[in-house]
């Protein structure tokens, strides 16, 4: 599996707030990315990311997270380091309580917000590397006028080689506001959609627990899947946030006809939400790759989702054991 994305440098101040912080961890993220990492590290499958880097300490710092993280760095993009380009940066305090995750996010001139068509060698990656999934979405499609195009050459190129697309319909508000907002956004969504075979984060969904409606969501469902012909799965979160600390989850799945809905699971303490629906999407799409049927791949998505935001950072840092005994009933109590 290949993820089209960027890799960003998280600095987290923890249990500070980033205005009056004096230390902060730096961790791994990138929405795209995120994906491909969880795949690798906690599902132990073979993923590569296709992004850009500014050559310079910061940019092998990003490289050195994809290594550990287990996540093929050969497709990496190396640009020059010069003061033209860079690479991205945020800043997030989790929030708590009645006090919200709040970020600041540095990704002016990136590296991989410069990649044009022709630049990656889709053939290879596909045709020789004999690579069977490709995960790309709304961030990376946000990053500049070229991006939007490099997806499409991407899913393009995936699609003529047999390989599956997930498209993940994230919106940032940072990357649009200057440029049409979520109108402009959705307009490039339903010229990419048409090339994927999977979608997440379908907000005809009302995408809330108390809301949930397994008629109204298959009927949005088939509303997209009429549209988008190609489609054949429509994935969605469930969340219910009570405050920063206290959320409750479950996922929803359509596919073939059907809507396939996770457990609820209330009242989760919640350490850092950041790239729970990340994990989700990698959970659902590790389970489809080892042929699982849709009910265990909606399960395994969300039990995924509630365990990331368990632990810091934008990736989990758990096992796929840990995944299928909360699918099973687990709950904290010591394991001896």
């Amino acid at each position: 599996m290949v993820s089209l994305g960027e890799v960003l440098l998280r600095f987290d101040p923890e249990n500070e707030r980033i205005h009056t912080a004096r230390t902060f961890r730096v961790f791994d993220g990138g929405a795209e990315y995120n994906v491909a990492r969880s795949l690798a590290k906690v599902f132990r499958r073979k993923t590569a990311i296709v992004t850009a880097l500014a050559d310079n300490a910061l940019g092998r710092l990003a490289e050195d997270f994809v290594l550990q993280g287990g996540v093929d760095g050969s497709e990496i993009v190396w640009r020059d380091g010069g003061t033209d380009t860079r690479n991205g940066l945020y800043f997030i305090e989790r929030g708590f309580g009645l006090r919200a995750p709040s970020s600041c996010f540095d990704r002016a001139n990136t590296a991989v917000s410069k990649l044009k068509t022709g630049e990656i060698n889709w053939h290879g990656i596909f045709h020789q590397n004999g690579t069977r999934w490709l995960h790309t979405g709304g961030v990376f499609v946000g990053l500049s006028e070229t991006t939007p195009e490099v997806a499409k050459e991407a899913m393009q190129a995936a699609r003529a080689n047999g390989a599956i697309v997930s498209f993940d319909l994230n919106y940032r508000d940072s990357l649009w506001k200057n440029k049409g907002g979520r109108d402009a956004a959705n307009r490039i969504n339903r010229e990419l959609l048409p090339f994927a075979d999977v979608v997440f984060g379908a907000m005809d969904f009302d995408a809330r627990l108390s809301r949930f409606n397994a008629q109204k969501s298959r009927q949005a469902a088939e509303k997209m899947t009429g549209e988008f012909a190609e489609l054949k799965i429509v994935a969605s979160t469930l969340r219910e946030v009570h405050s920063a600390s206290r959320h409750d989850l479950s996922a929803v799945c359509y596919a073939k006809g059907e809507v396939f809905k996770a457990k609820n699971y209330e009242n989760i303490d919640v350490l850092d939400r950041v790239g729970s629906g990340d994990a989700f999407a990698s959970g659902l799409i590790y389970a489809l790759q080892i042929e699982k049927d849709f009910q265990y791949a909606v399960e395994c998505g969300a039990a995924h989702a509630c365990l990331a935001m368990t632990s810091p950072g934008d990736n989990s840092s758990v096992t796929i054991a840990e995944v299928e005994n909360l699918m099973h009933g687990a709950g904290g109590d010591v394991n001896r």
